[in-house]
């Protein structure tokens, strides 16, 4: 939560003119030329033509096994502490096999992990599942069918058997490396941070046969990256040479895509040699968020900005909001009347404040507040509250002191216009102010403004009288679209909490 200024929306965003068609123009202008639209079948025909496949690679026979493995020991240790316990595989017990196979599928390939950090994975989300099937139960009063010895010995059992089964897959994956040495020995092609990046990482998975031997670099050893100096093995015309030389199976091509002709040249030569090649684009210059791997009817391509709420992800958002939301006004009504009889009475105006703010999207939204000033601005200048501020009321200065000014906001919420955790919304006056001077500024409304956020509590509660607090502000915004998941909303929520109470920057 945020009480340190009052905000509204702005309808406009950065990318709002992006999907436009221009407009005609009139008077004797050439013909455009037509455009015909490629049936998705016949683009899929000319990329498989080009050698792309438009199906997601083969999935690891690691990760294949990985996927079951979890899932399918706990089903088997409640199936055997029931038995050693003298009970019978009933109805209840099925029931609970599958729910567990719901909750733990597909499971995660820890094979490759260090022992302790496989441990400590595996922990956490048997710990994370058991406490969802023990609240299930709770709930739905189901528990009372199992006998407590069985599902104590379950929970204990089972964390204890994936990680065993963990470990020694861990340890077949690497005898069968030393088996096959040199089935992954590698050569990096450029020697700058990305190249220096990628061999780090294969060289991290030596003990399952990964080796690299170095790199291939046209430039000085001066202009290559630090680690990759004392390990360059030659110029790019030396690639052939070096691949038959040293028994090279796999190619990692990391040049810039400024240098597009020379990478031509480097797979056309690497046609002649019987190897493995892997193109890998330098994203590391962009700032990236959500980026991930897509398919557009065959297309390869790569998003590099997106929204964390798309397909499932916004599900789960939108249902963790509705039910968070619901419990949290069942519990503060009572406080939510008594602020809006206080605030009535001490001076003239409305209980609830409405606002105009940015949303989803740039669009403009309706955003309720508990009215804390002697006046309610909502024009095209909005002046941000300051310290001894003497717009505040009495009343108004206690509830933004403890953000209980924000908690009609838990009804926009409900009414799909805000998330409970979000970049926090600013008025329309102060977005016009900071997208021309803060860099990625219209990012942060990529998703629905919060109740509280990242930022929030990190420090940047309260004025942002400066143009570094801003910025400060404006990076956690960005860097909650990077990291977002359902338990970093819960941590968000629980910091709040403290925050709140504790925060000297709100006034």
């Amino acid at each position: 939560m945020d009480s340190g200024q009052t905000t509204h929306g702005d309808t406009r965003t950065g990318a709002g003119s992006a999907g436009r068609e221009a407009p005609a123009v009139a008077g004797g202008s050439a013909p455009s030329k037509r455009v015909v639209l490629q049936h998705p079948a016949s683009a899929q025909r000319e990329l498989a033509d080009h050698g792309f496949v438009a199906s997601a690679p083969p999935l690891a026979l690691s990760s294949f096994v990985a996927s079951l493995l979890e899932p399918a020991l706990a089903i088997v240790t409640l199936v055997g502490v029931t038995l050693a316990y003298g009970g019978e595989v009933d109805t209840a017990t099925r029931l609970l096999a599958a729910l567990s196979l719901l909750l733990l599928f597909p499971g995660q390939d820890r094979f490759f992990d260090k022992p302790a950090a496989a441990a400590r994975g595996i922990v956490l989300a048997w710990a994370t599942a058991a406490a969802v099937l023990l609240l299930c139960g709770y709930a739905t009063n189901t528990v009372r069918f199992f006998d407590t010895d069985v599902l104590l010995g379950w929970a204990v059992c089972t964390p204890l058997a994936q990680i065993g089964a963990t470990w020694v897959g861990s340890a077949i994956l690497r005898q069968r490396s030393r088996a096959n040495e040199g089935e992954h020995r590698a050569l990096v092609i450029g020697a700058g941070a990305l190249g220096a990046k990628v061999a780090e990482l294969v060289t991290s998975r030596a003990a399952y046969g990964h080796q690299c031997l170095g790199y291939v670099e046209d430039r000085m050893p001066a202009r290559c990256h630090a680690n990759a100096r004392d390990k360059l093995l030659g110029r790019f015309d030396d690639v052939l040479d070096l691949i038959q030389r040293h028994h090279i199976r796999e190619v990692y091509l990391t040049l810039p895509l400024s240098v597009q002709p020379r990478i031509s040249r480097l797979l056309t030569e690497l046609r002649d040699a019987a190897v493995t090649i892997y193109f890998v684009p330098d994203l590391f210059a962009f700032s990236v968020i959500q980026g991930r791997m897509r398919n557009l009817q065959g297309i390869p391509m790569v998003s590099l900005l997106e929204s964390p709420f798309v397909g499932v992800n916004a599900l789960v958002k939108r249902i963790s909001d509705i039910v968070l939301a619901s419990l949290i006004l069942l519990l503060i009504w009572p406080v939510l009347l008594a602020v809006a009889i206080a605030v009535k009475l001490e001076s003239p105006g409305p209980a609830i404040f409405k606002q105009r703010r940015n949303g989803l999207d740039g669009e403009e939204i309706i955003v309720w507040k508990f009215r804390s000033m002697s006046v309610t601005e909502n024009g095209a200048t909005v002046t941000q509250a300051t310290r001894n501020d003497p717009r505040i009321t009495k009343v108004g200065a206690f509830i933004r002191k403890t953000s209980l000014d924000e908690l009609p906001q838990f009804i926009n919420v409900l009414q799909g216009h805000m998330s409970i955790v979000g970049p926090r919304p600013h008025a329309v006056a102060h977005n016009e102010q900071y997208r021309n001077l803060i860099r990625a500024y219209m990012i942060r409304h990529k998703v629905k403004p919060g109740v509280t956020g990242l930022a929030q509590v990190n420090g940047y509660r309260g004025e942002t009288d400066v143009i570094e607090k801003m910025a400060g502000r404006v990076e956690y915004d960005i860097e909650y679209l990077r990291r977002w998941s359902l338990w970093l909303d819960l941590k968000i929520i629980a910091k709040t909490v403290g925050v709140t109470w504790f925060d000297k920057n709100a006034y």
